[in-house]
């Protein structure tokens, strides 16, 4: 790995404030230093990289090319800079904090539910929690940052233990304007999903992971995919709104069928069951925070 000509965390911050402050001046009151300093930074950013990070244009400073790549690498690094301090401040507290992994799908249906439910029992603990995808998860699991996750794919690391939760499944839903439900068609071939319009989740996504992983043993591909969504809640609305379909958790649609505002589509040959999952980092088996809310989660089996 090359440790040379690293850049430092003040030139990429100064490098953000210029772009979202719109110029030097305004970046340096941001920052709370002067002018000068500001535009050290900078060109210290871009020897560093070896080339200009900004230019003028019609008088404003404007990201070149690579500008563009080196700013998106300073939001990322400055905002994981930011959730790391947050986590070194609570290393400290003790015990009595639980710090909660949990993906997105999950954390949209069950996380309130469960925090009031956990708040209410155990009044003199304290619970954060954040909401992510799988990769980052297990990242935060391994390395200490997190103490207990709930997830929809199964992290493959030795470091963690898994352990079943919940069992689910992903089902091919539409709203009341698809022309599915307007026709009471309850069961299709497979070879009709590719006539249909999506909406899904994003990439990252476990649901859209698991979703393509199984249309792919089947040799089902391209689908139609109109939107991509980072909500499953929005998902929902929008189902509902239009004619497309989607593959949702059976945890997050049950309601909805019963109220008739979403129809679940039996596909032939298609079932996209899963298991949601709890994992914590074996070095951190005693943790009592823990130990209290996985009771609480048993009680949803």
């Amino acid at each position: 790995m090359e440790y040379k000509n690293l850049p430092d965390l003040a030139g990429l911050a100064a490098l953000r404030a210029i772009v979202e402050q719109g110029g030097v001046s305004s970046a340096a009151t941001k920052l709370f230093i002067g002018q000068p300093a500001v535009t050290k930074r900078l060109r210290a950013l871009e020897s560093c990289y070896g080339t200009r990070l900004m230019q003028r244009v019609s008088g404003r400073l404007q990201l070149t090319t690579a500008g563009e790549k080196v700013y998106t690498f300073a939001v990322q690094t400055l905002e994981r800079n930011s959730l790391l301090n947050e986590d070194l401040q609570t290393v400290e507290t003790g015990n009595d904090l639980l710090r909660l992994e949990v993906t997105y799908s999950i954390g949209d249906h069950f996380l309130p539910k469960l925090l009031v439910a956990f708040s209410e029992r155990f009044p003199d603990y304290t619970i954060h929690s954040r909401l992510g995808y799988s990769s980052g998860i297990q990242t935060r699991l391994v390395t200490g940052l997190g103490d207990l996750a709930i997830m929809e794919n199964a992290p493959d690391h030795p470091d963690i233990l898994v352990q079943k939760w919940l069992e689910d499944e992903l089902w091919l839903m539409v709203g009341p304007h698809h022309h599915f439900a307007r026709q009471s068609v309850t069961c299709i071939e497979t070879s009709q999903l590719v006539e249909l319009s999506y909406v899904l989740r994003e990439q990252q996504a476990a649901v859209r992971q698991t979703t393509e992983e199984a249309l792919a043993k089947l040799a089902i591909s391209p689908l139609n995919i109109k939107m991509e969504v980072g909500s499953t809640d929005a998902i929902v609305e929008i189902l509902q709104r239009s004619g497309h379909a989607s593959f949702l958790p059976r945890f997050a649609v049950k309601k909805h069928i019963a109220n008739q505002d979403l129809f679940h589509i039996e596909v032939k040959n298609l079932n996209i069951k899963r298991t949601l999952w709890i994992a914590r980092n074996r070095t951190n088996l005693d943790h009592p925070v823990a130990e209290l809310f996985i009771r609480l989660l048993r009680e949803y089996q």
